[in-house]
């Protein structure tokens, strides 16, 4: 029997891989390794689950059994691959067993970074990047909730693009929420300065509190409430919450790159085909820097930590997989901030890029290179339905 296509990782990078391998090939045998359960969900919709009022089971879109079944995938979900050896082609299992592979797809995504912390109550800081972390933290909230009262105090740590989309939803869902950055201002790294302070201020309307200037230094059981957590900052404040959550950013989940020998920079290196160093290894995902997005920080190209990049890389690459080598190409593709106090697109340059923000007309900015050339946009409120009309005027 040919041995399978092995793709280790069931988020949405390993799933839509398989899923359009087998549109383009019936036969060929598939296994998918997971450390979870595989269920598959819309890993977006965890950051705004509870306005919607959605508990973590409702956001399962579809069981793992039911995607299984209906690709004809073998799945082994709770596995943990401890090594592979790209000369055998095999890799090893936790317990001592080992699959062969024809061909091998690295989709094991990212992990949350998690700053050092001092005092005795740092294992109650939570992370979301999964269905599991989002069970875990809307478990531990549920455990705070008085009864009838107020909803608790959420700290968040990190006002990129997931501390403000979690902000605002918890915010929207009537909890109080502080929001600590070292920086200046809410998502500065992406957005100009006017937008960044419309932002502040439309999630200020909602009662975030935010806390720039400074950082997180510890965390310690209260005394104030059995439940609450005297978190102090750098600056001397001490702020009481009941839940925690660390957004200070993702960093490529490498591990099992690296102990195979693979290059890797900031991620795993990938060429146009997305084939790793070694022969007959693919990735994609939000572990991946990809030789296809141009960067003007590294020669090998950049990451691209979004929806629409994994559903492309995954097209391509199911098409090489099935045996019609395809380079992947990125369009420009716009993100959605979900931050609904104030809706956002934004398009960015790409990294490294020399130019500067500037204000087009209310609520558009581009972003122009040194010759006065658009390189990326930036819409809010009402002028995100401007999207496509801007998407055609930047310059790739």
């Amino acid at each position: 029997m040919k041995a399978p296509v092995i793709i280790i990782g069931a988020g949405l990078a390993g799933w839509t891989t398989a899923r359009e391998l087998r549109k383009l090939d019936s036969d060929v045998p598939i296994t998918l390794i997971t450390a979870d359960s595989g269920d598959f969900y819309a890993k977006p919709s965890l950051s705004n689950a509870y306005a919607q009022g959605r508990s973590p089971a409702q956001l399962v879109s579809t069981e793992a059994s039911k995607m299984a079944q209906t690709l004809a995938v073998t799945l082994l979900p709770h596995t943990r691959v401890s090594r592979i050896d790209a000369a055998a082609r095999t890799v090893g299992l936790e317990g001592g067993s080992a699959l062969g592979y024809s061909q091998l797809v690295l989709a094991t995504g990212a992990l949350p970074i998690r700053v050092p912390l001092a005092g005795n109550a740092t294992q109650r800081v939570l992370s979301i990047n999964s269905l599991q972390d989002f069970e875990a933290f809307h478990a531990a909230l549920q455990a705070v909730t008085p009864g009838g009262g107020p909803k608790p105090r959420v700290l968040i740590m990190g006002a990129g693009l997931i501390g403000c989309e979690f902000a605002n939803d918890l915010a929207s869902a009537g909890y109080r929420v502080s929001l600590v950055d070292p920086g200046a201002s809410p998502l500065a790294a992406l957005l100009p300065a006017e937008a960044s302070a419309a932002l502040q201020a439309a999630l200020e309307k909602l009662g975030v509190e935010f806390h720039f200037g400074t950082t997180v230094a510890s965390v310690n059981a209260g005394a104030s409430a059995e439940a609450a957590m005297d978190v102090s900052l750098a600056n001397g404040q001490t702020l009481t919450a009941h839940g925690v959550l660390s957004a200070v950013g993702l960093r490529a989940d490498t591990a099992l790159a690296q102990s195979a020998g693979l290059k890797t920079e900031r991620a795993i290196l990938v060429d146009r085909l997305l084939q790793t160093s070694a022969e007959g290894i693919y990735a994609l995902g939000d572990g991946v820097q990809y030789a296809s997005a141009a960067s003007g920080l590294s020669a090998h190209g950049a990451a691209l930590p979004y929806v629409m990049p994994i559903m492309n890389a995954a097209r391509a690459l199911a098409a090489t997989l099935a045996g019609t080598p395809t380079a992947v190409h990125f369009p420009l593709m716009p993100v959605s901030i979900k931050t609904p106090a104030l809706p956002l697109v934004a398009a960015l340059p790409q990294p490294g890029s020399s130019g500067l923000w500037h204000a087009v007309q209310d609520g558009i900015w581009h972003w122009l290179d040194e010759a006065g050339q658009p390189r990326g946009f930036v819409l809010a409120g009402a002028q995100t339905a401007q999207r496509m009309a801007q998407s055609k005027l930047v310059v790739l």
